[in-house]
């Protein structure tokens, strides 16, 4: 079974996710540590438990949610993992960060492509692998359905939604990708997002006045 501890990090106050089973392997989910103390609690965070990271995965290529990508790839010698229309947005992260004033070392080297359909593996459990743009072009969320969440990204946050004001990003492709894979999902599925505390999809369905008034 897989379980979920969260970090925030970054002046944009970003959710990063380890994801870790009984394997003693562990996922890192959109590694948003900017600062040296972020990066040393990343690592020392994961050590202190016996984990091994062995995938990286970012649910879409926003500045803050790719902060780390260098370090984790660094420390642990894993590539990011996108989804192949994201690598525009991905690409941009270092010019867009300077606009933020939040300068970074971005990995700009080879990256891996996710598909959708094609689950992600840790030890004997398996995530499935939304399409989820509408954020951004090619945002991605990953579901378990054994432990009854997603993470999500940006998509879904309690009480809001991600930004549609950015390059590549559509109102009603977000909308849309909202009510086909997360409302379609059991109420009492616990949403993880980039941002914000755990929610579920029956309180957003409920509460959610973007939702809501769509």
């Amino acid at each position: 079974m897989i379980s979920v501890k969260s970090f925030t990090f970054s002046p944009v106050q970003v959710n990063t996710y380890i994801l870790f089973n009984n394997s003693g392997e562990c996922i890192i989910v959109d590694p948003g540590c900017y600062f040296q103390e972020e990066r040393d609690e990343l690592k020392t965070g994961i050590e202190k438990t016996g984990l091994r990271p062995v995938l990286l995965l970012n649910t879409h290529g926003h500045l803050d949610h790719v902060f780390g990508n260098r370090f984790v790839h660094d420390t642990w010698g894993l590539l990011p993992h996108i989804h192949p229309k994201e690598k525009p947005v991905y690409d941009y992260a270092p010019q867009a960060a300077i606009s933020w004033n939040l300068p970074f070392d971005h990995w700009d080297g080879p990256v891996v492509y996710l598909e959708e359909g094609k689950n992600i593996r840790l030890g004997e459990d398996e995530l499935q692998v939304f399409f989820v743009p509408g954020h951004s072009p090619g945002s991605v969320a990953f579901y378990y359905e054994p432990g009854s969440f997603i993470i999500g990204g940006d998509v879904l946050f309690n009480g809001s939604i991600g930004r549609t004001d950015l390059p590549g990003s559509d109102f009603k492709t977000l909308m849309n990708s909202i009510q086909t894979h997360f409302f379609t999902l059991p109420d009492e599925t616990k949403v993880y997002s980039g941002h914000g505390p755990v929610t579920t999809i029956g309180f957003e369905k409920m509460n959610n006045p973007f939702v809501k008034l769509y």
